[in-house]
């Protein structure tokens, strides 16, 4: 597959930074590229390259406005990262109650070793 046919999808397009950050300018408004390259220190055409990507794995959407073109955040198309990382976040929570439990066990373990100790000295 030659890569002017290439279809990127949401994992590719969110493994870099930029690209993220132009996720998050776009999670607020419908930018143009000249404003989105101005949060940038880089080219209008390496701008232009991340909207690319990040419009082949469906996460942005242009549409001409006049003489500029404005881009657009495509929420829905976030389903595929929201429902893999669902697993995760039930690893997560598994994994801090499990840790919960335990700091709650050593808690109450020196706390009973407290009062012994404060019992044996009043003896």
């Amino acid at each position: 597959m030659s890569s002017s046919a290439q279809k990127y999808d949401v994992f590719q397009a969110i493994a870099d930074p930029t690209r993220r950050e132009v996720l998050r300018l776009l999670a607020e408004n419908e930018l143009p590229i000249s404003e989105i390259t101005s949060y940038f220190p880089m080219s209008r055409t390496a701008i232009a390259k991340h909207l690319h990507i990040l419009s082949e794995a469906e996460l942005v959407h242009g549409r001409k406005v006049g003489r500029e073109k404005r881009y657009r955040l495509q929420p829905e198309s976030f389903a595929e990262l929201r429902q893999w990382l669902s697993y995760y976040d039930q690893f997560w929570n598994n994994k801090l109650s499990i840790l919960k439990h335990v700091v709650e066990n050593v808690e109450s373990d020196e706390l009973q070793v407290i009062k012994t100790e404060t019992s044996n000295r009043k003896k």
